[in-house]
């Protein structure tokens, strides 16, 4: 673990506030609570700005891409966790969250959407 955090140290944080965002009992009203489907808009930019983080490091650290690797940890493995935090959220945070199959399609969403913009970060990036 610590060999990621030391070599995607911004990938890490932004991992370690979604967990604590999607855990901490309760949030504040705000004027957007609403806003129809704001609360998706949230879920895919959280994802998708996160793993483009993820993408982003990962661009400036490899040479060459591992495929393979990066289906899983750039891919896979975020829509795995963003269905371990919604399970959490439903079953473990003792009423004050609840999970949602929306949530995780606007992770997954956003996920996918930084795939994306991953594929064309590296594609397009310096070449040495």
């Amino acid at each position: 673990m610590f060999h990621f955090l030391r070599k995607y140290p911004f990938s890490m944080v932004c991992i370690a506030m979604i967990w604590i965002l999607s855990l901490v009992p309760f949030f504040p009203e705000t004027p957007l609570d609403n806003v129809e489907f704001a609360d998706k808009w949230v879920h895919i930019l959280m994802y998708g700005c996160t793993f483009i983080v993820v993408w982003i490091e990962y661009t400036c650290k490899h040479k060459q891409a591992d495929y393979e690797k990066l289906f899983f940890w750039a891919w896979l493995a975020p829509i795995v966790m963003s269905g371990v935090l919604e399970l959490l959220q439903e079953y473990c945070t003792f009423g004050h969250r609840s999970g949602d199959w929306l949530d995780l399609a606007a992770n997954a969403t956003g996920v996918t959407s930084a795939v994306v913009i991953g594929a064309l970060i590296w594609y397009f990036r310096p070449k040495k």
